[in-house]
């Protein structure tokens, strides 16, 4: 049995259990335990109190992407976790900046902590790839996610400078996912890299398994009907067969799961425990 707990999310479900603009995932094999991405580190040490979940027993610390409201968290997890692994794309590192035309400068969304790799103290085992990663058993990353559908794109106004004049990628953006008797069972970060390409590329990695559950953030909050209409095609002949759709997916994106697939999406709010055998 794989428990997926949600410690930091925009919404939240429970008494006691408080809401931040990120993302923060719990996932416990039975055998192994990964934090997947650490919010903002406003509410993840008090969710992760009130939820009963102990970080210290991390045995691995992915993050999807090295925006703020993912990595924010990291210094007090990795404190709290101190043999915990830690897996990352290379590119995480870089100053990622956000804004639009129009304006003198950009807003920074990185974290000073991972800017400076200030994670690399203390003799911690970093495992910096492109390449996916079996970060606990039956557990893996994506690493770097092939953009092959032009239907999809980063999702925003993202830079790596404060110029805002050089584009980011976000090249290091990638997924974690497992395998359960129910099929693949998919947790995003941001799914900057478009969920459709996240979920092909995952397709590949599994030699075709079927796809069970996807869960997290798809970055669709300024999608064009364009994007929507074909996403949904992508999911439909994918085989998806159920949907939680939170953080950066946009509430009127996220209502469009719920009408386009009645009965297959579940809330997926900090707070919520989802189990998979």
């Amino acid at each position: 049995m794989t428990t997926v707990t949600l410690l930091a999310e925009n919404t939240a479900r429970g008494m006691g259990v408080l809401g931040e603009h990120g993302l923060a995932w719990w996932i416990d094999t039975g055998t192994h335990r990964v934090l997947f991405d650490t919010g903002q580190g406003l509410v993840l040490e008090s969710n992760a109190r009130r939820l009963r979940v102990d970080l210290a027993s991390a045995h691995a610390i992915a993050l999807s992407h090295g925006h703020l409201d993912h990595v924010g968290g990291l210094e007090a997890a990795l404190a709290a976790a101190p043999t915990a692994t830690l897996y990352l794309h290379p590119r995480a590192t870089e100053p990622k900046f956000t804004g639009s035309d129009g304006k003198p400068q950009g807003r920074c969304i990185s974290a000073k902590f991972v800017e400076t790799e200030a994670f690399r103290t203390g003799g911690r085992r970093v495992v910096a790839s492109r390449e996916p990663q079996e970060i606990a058993p039956g557990v893996w990353t994506t690493g770097e996610v092939p953009r092959v559908n032009d239907f999809e794109d980063v999702g925003g106004p993202f830079f790596l400078d404060e110029a805002l004049t050089r584009p980011d990628p976000i090249l290091d953006d990638q997924t974690v996912f497992f395998t359960a008797r129910e099929g693949t069972i998919v947790v995003l970060g941001c799914a900057h890299a478009g969920v459709a390409n996240t979920l092909e590329h995952i397709r590949t990695l599994t030699h075709g398994a079927p796809l069970h559950t996807v869960v997290g953030g798809m970055h669709l909050e300024r999608a064009s009907e364009r994007r929507m209409t074909e996403t949904f095609a992508a999911l439909r002949r994918l085989g998806v067969q159920r949907f939680g759709p939170n953080h950066c997916t946009g509430i009127a994106a996220t209502a469009l799961f719920w009408h386009e697939f009645p009965g297959r999406c579940i809330q997926a709010s900090a707070g919520v425990r989802l189990q998979f055998a």
